[in-house]
C-alpha cells in the first residue's frame, strides 16, 4: 500500500483549481447570504436558541436531539462548518470559534459512557472536524492522537465483525457512510500518512472488499427486515432489502474504495469489488420518465430472490442521501479510479435526468443537505468542476437560485429544515440544518476547494 503525506489540501486531487461555477452576479448574492448565515452561527446564544427551538418545533423530536460529539447534529458539525469558513476567510477568527466547538464536543464525549466510531455520530466525525480545523495538520496533533487511541480499536472490532459475515445479512449501519466502516474510512483516508491510520484504513478496505464478494447467491451486504431499523421500511420490505443510497447503502463503500484506489491505496480484491458494485448499480436501476434513476432499495421476495421489478416502481428522491445524485457521484469516482468511461457517462446521464425532472418531482423540498437542495447543489458543483460541462454550471445556478429563494431572514439561522408535512424547524445541525446550506453556498461562491465534502463521500 503506497502512503502519501497527509494534509487537507490533498483531500482531493483536482485537475484544475476550484472556481465558482456561477455567474458573477449570482456569486455575489450567494456570498452575501452565506455571510449573513455565518454571522448568525457566530452567535453562540442564537445557536443555543435554535437547539432549544428545534426540539419543540419538530414532528420527530427523538430524531433531532443535539449530541455535542456528533457531526450530524452536534458541536462537531459546527466545528467542521467553522473549518470551512476558516479555509475561506482565514483572518476572520473562525478557527477560534471552531476551537470552542471542538471543546464542547470533547466535553460532550466525556459525559457519555461510550462514543461509537461512526462519522456522523461518533469519534471519526469528531476527529474529522479536528483535522479540518488543523490548518494542514499543524494543530490538534495531540487531540487526533488521543482520539485515534480510542477510535482505531473500535474500527478493528467493527471491521472484524463485517469481515466474518456469512449469508445472514448485515445492518447497513455496520458499513455505511453515516455510522459504519465507510464513514470511518473517509476520515482515515485523510490521514494515510500516519502509519496507524493507514493500517486501520487497510483493515476497513479489506472488510468492505469482503462485503462485496461474489457468493453466488444474494449479496453479502443485504439487510434482513429485523435489522432495517425502520418500522415502515420493515413493513414494506418484510424479507429484507439491498440499500441503494449513498448515505446508507452500497454506493458508499463503492465511493470509498474508488477514492482510496485513486490515491494509490488498495488491498487485494479491491478492484474486483469496485467493478462488481458498479456493474450491479449500472444494471439494477429504476429509470423513470426523465431518465436514469435508482430505487431507495431493492426488496427481497418471499422466495429469497431480489424483487427488481418491484424496486423499479419505486424511484427515489434526487438527494445526496438517496437517489441518482449520490449514486452517480459514486459511479463517477469508480469510473475515474478504474478507467471506465462508461460509468462516468452513466453518471452524467443520471445527473441530466435529475435536472430534467420538475422540481416537485425531485422530492427534495428542504433547502438542507442530507435530503435537500444543498446536497444536490454540492454534488452538482463537484461534477461542474470535474467535467467543465455547461450542463452542470447551469444546474448549479438554478439550484443556487432555489436556495437563495428559501432564505428566511426572520428565522434564527436564516435557513430551516422543511420536514415532511411542511413543518419548518430551526435546525442548527450540519446534516439537516443551516450549516450544511452555508457550506454549499461557500462552495458555490468562493475559489476555495470544499475539502469538507470528503465527509459526504463526494471527493
Amino acid at each position: 500500500m503506497r502512503l502519501e503525506a497527509p494534509g487537507l489540501a490533498d483531500l482531493t486531487a483536482p485537475r484544475l483549481a476550484w472556481a465558482p461555477a456561477l455567474p458573477p452576479e449570482l456569486v455575489a448574492r450567494a456570498a452575501s447570504v452565506a455571510g449573513e448565515v455565518a454571522e448568525r452561527l457566530r452567535d453562540h446564544h442564537r445557536v443555543a436558541q435554535a437547539i432549544a427551538a428545534a426540539a419543540t418545533q419538530s414532528a420527530f423530536p427523538r430524531a433531532i436531539g443535539w449530541q455535542p460529539v456528533a457531526l450530524a447534529q452536534g458541536d462537531a458539525g459546527l466545528a467542521l462548518t467553522c473549518a470551512g469558513l476558516d479555509a475561506c476567510f482565514p483572518d476572520s477568527g473562525w478557527d477560534r470559534i471552531g476551537h470552542v466547538c471542538l471543546a464542547a464536543a470533547a466535553d460532550g464525549a466525556e459525559r457519555v459512557t461510550a462514543v461509537p466510531a461512526g462519522l456522523f455520530g461518533g469519534l471519526a466525525g469528531f476527529a474529522f472536524a479536528g483535522l479540518s480545523l488543523s490548518r494542514g495538520t499543524s494543530r490538534y496533533r495531540r487531540l487526533l492522537s488521543t482520539l485515534d487511541d480510542v477510535l482505531l480499536p473500535q474500527v478493528a472490532a467493527q471491521a472484524e465483525g463485517v469481515d466474518r459475515l456469512t449469508d445472514g445479512g448485515v445492518a447497513f449501519s455496520e458499513f455505511d457512510v453515516i455510522s459504519g466502516l465507510t464513514g470511518v474510512g473517509a476520515y482515515l483516508l485523510c490521514r494515510v500518512g500516519d502509519p496507524r491510520a493507514a493500517a486501520s484504513l487497510e483493515t476497513v478496505l479489506r472488510a468492505l472488499t469482503a462485503l462485496a464478494q461474489d457468493t453466488g447467491g444474494r449479496p453479502r451486504w443485504w439487510t434482513p427486515a429485523d435489522l432495517l431499523g425502520d418500522e415502515d421500511m420493515s413493513a414494506r420490505h418484510p424479507y429484507g432489502n439491498l440499500n441503494c443510497g449513498l448515505a446508507h447503502g452500497i454506493p458508499g463503500p463503492l465511493a470509498l474504495m474508488a477514492l482510496a484506489l485513486s490515491r494509490g491505496v488498495a488491498v487485494p480484491g479491491q478492484e474486483d469489488a469496485i467493478d462488481r458494485i458498479a456493474e450491479w448499480l449500472a444494471l439494477h436501476r429504476a429509470d423513470d420518465a426523465w431518465g436514469v434513476n435508482w430505487p431507495y432499495a431493492v426488496p427481497f421476495a418471499a422466495d429469497g430472490a431480489p424483487d427488481y421489478a418491484g424496486a423499479a416502481g419505486e424511484p427515489s428522491r434526487a438527494g445526496w442521501c438517496y437517489g441518482a445524485p449520490g449514486v452517480a457521484r459514486a459511479l463517477w469516482l469508480a469510473g475515474v479510479a478504474r478507467g471506465r468511461p462508461e460509468w462516468r457517462s452513466l453518471a452524467i446521464e443520471a445527473m441530466q435526468a435529475v435536472y430534467h425532472r420538475p422540481v416537485a418531482v425531485r422530492h427534495i423540498d428542504s433547502p438542507t443537505f442530507c435530503h435537500g437542495v444543498a446536497g444536490l447543489l454540492q454534488v452538482t458543483l463537484r461534477f461542474a468542476h470535474d467535467t467543465g460541462r455547461p450542463l452542470f454550471a447551469e444546474a448549479a445556478a438554478e439550484l443556487t437560485e432555489q436556495l437563495l429563494s428559501a432564505y428566511e431572514p426572520d428565522s434564527l439561522l436564516g435557513y430551516r429544515s422543511w420536514e415532511p408535512g411542511g413543518t419548518r424547524v430551526d435546525q442548527p445541525g450540519l446534516l439537516d440544518g443551516a450549516p450544511g446550506v452555508l457550506l454549499a453556498l461557500l462552495a458555490a461562491s468562493t475559489d476555495v476547494e470544499p475539502a469538507w465534502d470528503r465527509a459526504f463521500m463526494l471527493s
